[in-house]
């Protein structure tokens, strides 16, 4: 079946059951269906560990009954389950609590243009294929260096689908997207000594994922880089935080800004719009409409429609991020964000690396971090981590078993440089983060 036949199906489907839910006595409803279909292929040792296909959809009912919400969901999708959906839906707003603040999103605020956002491209679904990328990225790890004994394997996926998303204002909207993947991670062992690093690669293109060869390298790389660390003493240096890593920083300043978290008041950012919170020469800007991007949508998953927006202004605490709910909460409008972020752009200060290394000095490079010692509502900040040791520029050697802790207050307010060498692989694109200092807790 043709997709674009597939994705009208899916709308009339969705049409349908905002048509039922009027009738069995909802005010207001929204439904949303999705279909994905791919395949997994993870290797190990060079052999086949597991293949996996997925076939998948089902569709979401949210009805409201004045200002009482129900929801439902179900896989199948004959008039009899969509009609049984619709009717659960509204039993349950019957026993829910009247909420002031539940409903649609406004009108006036939902998408009616819908452009190619470049999303989606169909590969065949190639077992053989799949099976050849993960062994041959695993291959090239294996083959890099003989102190790699071990391997915790190679994972390819490719996923292709659909999302239509409709309510009784009139939206009705759907598109296709795509997503490839491959992943690759080896261990190295040198007498008592073990570690592990890996790879990965991340397109909606598949023609544009690294090659299975770059990805089996890099790990291997990253890996016998790491053999021989040592532990290094607690002290309060720079520290340097990988490209890869950056993201995650960015992530917990999301969940700081988000208007669930400042309704509740459990945010160190509450009631500080307009505050000076990162230097000034450091701009976060919103791209939802990039071309080809990983999080790129005209819309949000309550049919807002997406727009370019600054988020940090010269440092400076810029907006919230807001859904229907939590905006009304606060008195305030939505901007879109039901569902999550658009791809932010961090602006860097031009640096490479390698210059990032050598503004830092002496210092702790970090490449790995573990736990989830982070507390939005104090913006207390304690991770294990791993790296290099870093002497004048120069990386001197790998360490591991320490603990960098700060707050994210002082973490984002001595953010000394940003690189241009840019990690674009998720919803934020951004480069390595070097912060003026934290405590490192070592030996």
């Amino acid at each position: 079946m043709q997709i674009e036949q597939q994705l009208a199906e899916i709308q009339s489907k969705v049409a349908d059951t905002l048509k039922l839910a009027l009738k069995k006595g909802a005010t207001q409803a929204e439904a949303s269906m999705s279909k994905v279909e791919g395949i997994s292929v993870s290797s190990r040792l060079r052999e086949v560990e597991n293949i996996e296909f997925t076939n998948d959809g089902g569709l979401g009912i949210s009805v409201y009954v004045g200002k009482h919400k129900g929801s439902a969901s179900t896989a199948d999708l004959s008039m009899e389950a969509l009609a049984l959906a619709v009717e659960k839906a509204v039993d349950i707003a019957k026993y829910t609590s009247e909420d002031p603040c539940t409903g649609l999103a406004d009108a006036e605020l939902i998408a009616t243009e819908f452009p190619d956002l470049d999303l989606y491209h169909p590969v065949p679904l190639d077992p053989q294929k799949a099976i050849k990328t993960a062994v041959a990225a695993e291959s090239a790890a294996l083959d890099y260096d003989p102190r790699i004994t071990n391997s915790d394997g190679a994972s390819y996926n490719a996923n292709m689908g659909m999302r239509v998303y409709g309510n009784t204002h009139g939206i009705n909207a759907g598109y296709t997207s795509s997503r490839y993947s491959l992943s690759c991670m080896v261990i190295a062992s040198d007498n008592d000594d073990m570690q592990r690093d890996y790879a990965y690669t991340v397109s909606r293109d598949a023609s544009k994922l690294d090659s299975a060869e770059a990805v089996g390298l890099e790990a291997a790389q990253c890996t016998v880089a790491r053999l021989g660390a040592q532990k290094i003493k607690t002290a309060t240096v720079p520290v340097l935080i990988d490209k890869q890593l950056a993201s995650s920083l960015f992530g917990h300043y999301v969940g700081a800004i988000s208007g669930g978290s400042l309704y509740r008041r459990s945010s160190f950012l509450l009631d500080k719009l307009g505050s000076q919170v990162f230097p000034e020469w450091l701009n976060i800007v919103e791209r939802p409409h990039l071309k080809g991007g990983l999080a790129s949508s005209n819309f949000d998953h309550e049919g807002v429609a997406t727009k370019d927006m600054t988020i940090v202004d010269s440092g400076k605490l810029s907006t919230y991020l807001y859904t229907s709910y939590s905006a009304r909460k606060l008195n305030t409008v939505t901007n879109g964000h039901a569902g999550g972020i658009h791809n932010w752009i961090v602006s860097d200060s031009g640096q490479s690396d390698a210059e990032l290394l050598k503004t830092m000095g002496t210092g702790l490079y970090v490449t790995e971090m573990m736990g989830q010692g982070v507390n939005i509502v104090t913006g207390d900040y304690s991770r294990g981590a791993a790296g290099f040791w870093v002497e004048n520029g120069v990386i001197q050697y790998p360490v591991h078993e320490v603990t960098i802790a700060g707050t994210l207050q002082d973490m984002f307010a001595n953010i000394v440089a940003i690189g241009a060498e840019r990690d674009a692989r998720g919803s934020v694109s951004t480069g390595a983060v070097l912060l003026e200092k934290m405590k490192i807790a070592g030996a």
